[in-house]
């Protein structure tokens, strides 16, 4: 458990974008043997091999082949982005004899942590090199180049009792000092394309403090983008690891509805299955299962009352199965019940969750998928502390739980 948990950071801490995530898992899966495929190619797929295809470079569908039509794949789903703060397309700004750089939020990101961490940037940039050619790079500066500096209590004396964020004007990241700078310039230089024009970036700001075990007995995983590149480990190494049918889609957009080319509620997954099935798709979608994996909310110690306690889940307690009777969640008795069954099997213990009655329900790609591809879905999730802030916290136990289960679940 504990070298699954190192990997699990290292992982994360090389992958501060989905773009990186993506090269992340590509990576591993050639290492293993997986052959990667073209969606502009006829595919001819062969007995006995694993495949996988991306989308944007920000979204992943990796498959055994083939799938068994009299068993069907279990479909492990969890996505790649995470809440951040983006880079603009003209980001450059000067204010008291410094330079700025202007962001816009991406997701649901919890924005009082930003304040005074080391940020830097990574992303992927389209340039044309020397010879005109359009090219496309992925960027990691890795270096602390940037800070969202705190206004002094002294000059806002209310700052810890009714402060409020203003997304446009209050989270602007300090870069240097001067009055003039060339991002393109600097950009390129950074990527080791001096020479090049730049003809758009798609940027992120990340801490640079990497992923630690925390806690006395150090049973705390803390790291940026838990939610949710450890469920795309997890999956990854479910897919690896098992001998029965699987799939992994790990899809970008998740934080900001789904709604794209590359998200669940776009045609991507439908498509790379209905090109394995063909004329059989209905009937691989009938026996198959597809899994959620996407962080629940542990019940916080200092505010206990934001869960009721027969649906709280604790850190290191087990998985979470989501149940929500408005569809918010895609589990349903019997898929909870095959789920259970093989975690009880595998000794590793469940909880469940469900929103309190009085307050609003987020979602995952379970409701998505499963209303796109008409499969038996299941949503669970690890356990997490401070989701969608800067740094959230889980248990080392409940990752590789989870993986646990999922090695099995298509024997169930």
């Amino acid at each position: 458990m504990r070298e699954f948990n190192e990997k699990l950071i290292q992982f994360i801490d090389a992958s501060p974008t989905p773009f990186h995530a993506v090269a992340q898992m590509e990576g591993q899966l050639e290492a293993v043997g997986y052959i990667k495929l073209d969606e502009r190619e006829k595919w001819e797929l062969q007995e006995g091999l694993g495949y996988y295809v991306t989308r944007n470079d920000s979204s992943i569908v990796a498959f055994t082949y083939p799938p068994y039509f009299d068993k069907g794949y279990t479909i492990v789903g969890a996505h790649t982005d995470s809440p951040h703060l983006r880079l603009k397309p003209n980001p450059v700004s000067k204010s008291a004899g410094t330079i700025r750089f202007g962001v816009e939020p991406y997701g649901g990101v919890l924005l009082n942590p930003w304040f005074d961490r080391d940020l830097s940037l990574a992303g992927r940039i389209v340039y044309l090199d020397e010879a005109g050619v359009r090219r496309e790079k992925l960027v990691d500066i890795k270096r602390p180049i940037g800070v969202v500096s705190s206004l002094a209590i002294h000059l806002d004396r209310e700052a810890n009792t009714s402060h409020s964020i203003n997304s446009q004007t209050d989270i602007v990241p300090l870069m240097a000092c001067g009055e003039e700078f060339d991002f393109e310039s600097w950009i390129l230089n950074e990527a080791g394309e001096s020479q090049g024009k730049l003809l758009a970036h798609e940027l992120s700001f990340y801490d640079v403090q990497k992923g630690s075990f925390l806690g006395i007995h150090e049973e705390f995983i803390t790291s940026a983008r838990l939610d949710n590149l450890l469920s795309c480990y997890v999956g990854l190494q479910a897919l690896i690891h098992t001998n029965d049918p699987m799939m992994l889609a790990c899809m970008d957009h998740e934080e900001v509805g789904s709604d794209s080319h590359v998200g669940a509620g776009g045609p991507f997954v439908e498509e790379v299955l209905r090109r394995i099935a063909g004329e059989d798709f209905s009937t691989l979608m009938r026996q198959s299962l597809m899994v959620s994996c996407d962080n629940a909310h542990a019940q916080h110690p200092n505010f206990p009352s934001k869960h009721e306690s027969e649906h709280a889940p604790l850190l290191n307690r087990g998985v979470a199965i989501k149940i929500n009777s408005n569809q918010r969640y895609a589990t349903s008795s019997r898929t909870m019940g095959r789920f259970v069954q093989c975690a009880n099997l595998a000794a590793v213990p469940t909880q469940t969750f469900v929103t309190r009655s009085d307050m609003g329900c987020g979602s995952t790609i379970g409701p998505i998928s499963a209303t796109r591809l008409g499969v038996e879905t299941i949503d669970v999730g690890v356990p997490t502390l401070a989701m969608h802030s800067i740094r959230e916290l889980a248990g080392t136990e409940d990752a590789y739980g989870l993986y646990q289960i999922l090695l099995h679940i298509g024997e169930y």
